[in-house]
């Protein structure tokens, strides 16, 4: 490839680009620059030239026009290669520019202002960038172009290396992140202007971009490719690991469950989960507290899970968690005695998050995706129908308002008891004056397992034995029987062997072949405000 002797700057975000100049300055290449660029290099004693002075046309119309003109596009596209091109840009004083540094006017930021006047966005379109990075994408054989300052080291580094080129490949590679740069641009812009006119939340049109940032070892099973795409420093998909091992997807599926959750609360709190469900979670005056009332919801499933904290993480907090496996924690920040406590533990992924509002939940289905606005319903006092004769108490409310919210990250969808969900988790609370609470803590502010036992009665009838050691006639019919459809030959398994109740065994009594005991069908309570449900299980 050939050197590169003659460069075009003209930046938004400045980082490292006095630097940069400088770098190439010192290699010979001659500098081109507009505006602020120009000003800032110059005043760092850097050699520079301004587009007016290439043009012959000062800057115009309030700056809309400054690199629109052929001695710019046509030093550009010219491919070097093409007799014809090399003829035309001779005839017309063109000089060839051999690289391109561009990145945009910052309009996302200009768009995510709440009070961002139409106006403001149009101003914030940029035309001659967009416009000078696809001329030099478009001719990338010839022409570098770079849109980050991620790349001037490597760049530089490679210039030194190869006697002030580059390679092909590199040409080609700046070239397709040019292209993403300016189709994000464009969407952008495309998606914020439309919702000055929406009639609702969700967009015409859904726009799905999004940069890889890592790719996984494996997806959900290891035959799966997996890769993660997202916004550096936003949620979950853009923070910043601390320490411990590479992420799995099911780490990260994991983490944005126990973060989303712990996030709902305003105290602190701190959620458990595994399997994408919570296996227990907390909120209290302390993060200590919050963190030992979650693990008491289910100690046994906690092991090997992930854990969500909405505070930054103590010291007193990482010695309580230190004391149990678990495979990654997600918080906004941790103190450096926090850091230290948990990093010696050598695969422990600590995740630092910085909260992200996303306005849209997205789902693929074959064929398309379903989109929904963020689920931001709170339990509504004034609006809740209370069913029974009863009122609750403000206890039972608090409670009430806390089971709302874990319900609403269950996997399950908050009916009943999911299928990948931990054992004994409930997602309610006790209050202060339950004497279940007191036996374990006292607290308001917690979750924990309640094991129902049944009666000696019931166990009896479910296997055909009345209270005074009588088998019901009918049960044992079906004993002798057996199971349906053995006698047409559909079922092979020898039946089971007649159970006998005995008084002192459990294991008898409840008459399961392996010992192991049934849970009983939770029985359900039904909340309903404002037209809307959520189906939790009684305490």
């Amino acid at each position: 490839m050939a050197q590169i002797r003659r460069v075009l700057i003209s930046v938004t975000d400045k980082t490292g680009i006095l630097d940069f100049a400088r770098a190439l300055a010192g290699a010979g290449a001659e500098l081109i620059s507009t505006g602020g660029t120009a000003r800032m290099i110059r005043e760092a004693g850097i050699p520079v030239q301004d587009v007016s002075d290439v043009t012959g046309f000062p800057e115009m119309l309030d700056g809309r026009v400054k690199t629109l003109h052929p001695k710019i596009h046509g030093g550009i596209l010219a491919i070097r290669g093409n007799a014809e091109h090399v003829r035309a840009i001779g005839e017309h004083a063109i000089t060839p520019i051999d690289m391109v540094v561009i990145n945009l006017y910052r309009f996302e930021e200009a768009a995510a202002k709440a009070d961002a006047r139409m106006e403001d966005l149009i101003e914030n379109i940029d035309i001659g960038g967009p416009a000078m990075i696809r001329s030099a994408a478009k001719n990338h054989h010839d022409v570098a172009v770079v849109v980050s300052p991620a790349d001037y080291e490597p760049i530089l580094a490679e210039l030194r290396a190869n006697g002030g080129s580059l390679s092909a490949e590199t040409h080609w590679r700046l070239a397709k992140k040019a292209f993403r740069t300016t189709a994000d641009y464009d969407a952008a812009i495309s998606a914020r202007l439309e919702q000055v006119d929406s009639p609702g939340p969700l967009p015409l049109d859904l726009n799905l971009r999004a940069p890889k940032l890592m790719d996984l070892r494996y997806g959900e099973n290891p035959h799966q490719q997996a890769a993660l795409y997202g916004r550096r420093g936003a949620g979950i998909a853009g923070a910043e690991q601390l320490h411990g091992k590479e992420l799995s997807y099911n780490n990260l599926v994991d983490l944005d469950a126990a973060y989303q959750l712990a996030v709902e609360f305003t105290a602190p709190a701190v959620a458990i989960i595994k399997h994408t469900n919570p296996c227990g979670c907390a909120e209290q005056e302390s993060l200590a507290e919050a963190y030992r009332k979650a693990l008491e919801c289910d100690p046994v499933s906690a092991y090997g899970g992930v854990i969500g904290i909405n505070r930054a993480v103590d010291e007193e907090t990482a010695r309580e968690i230190a004391k149990l496996f678990v495979e990654a924690i997600a918080a906004p920040d941790y103190s450096p005695e926090a850091l230290a406590i948990l990093t010696a533990r050598k695969n422990l992924r600590l995740m630092r998050v910085h909260s992200v509002d996303d306005p849209l939940v997205v789902k693929s289905i074959s064929g398309g995706y379903l989109a929904q606005t963020a689920d931001r319903a709170t339990l509504d006092r004034a609006q809740a129908v209370v069913k029974s004769q009863r009122q609750p108490s403000e206890e039972e409310w608090k409670a009430l308002e806390f089971g709302w919210k874990v319900a609403k990250h269950r996997a399950g969808g908050g009916s009943g008891r999911g299928a990948d969900e931990p054992r004994g988790f409930r997602p309610l609370r006790r209050h202060e004056s339950n004497s279940a609470a007191g036996r374990h803590g006292g607290s308001v502010g917690r979750v924990f397992p309640v094991r129902r036992r049944r009666g000696r009665s019931y166990k009896a009838w479910r296997h055909g034995v009345h209270r005074a050691g009588r088998v019901d006639a009918r049960r044992r019919r079906d004993r002798r029987r057996g199971p349906p459809g053995r006698r047409h030959g559909l079922h092979r398994r020898a039946p089971l062997p007649a159970l006998r109740p005995r008084q002192r065994s459990s294991r008898s009594v409840e008459g399961h072949a392996n010992g192991r005991r049934k849970r009983a069908p939770a029985r359900s309570t039904f909340i309903t405000f404002g037209g809307a449900s959520r189906h939790g299980r009684s305490l």
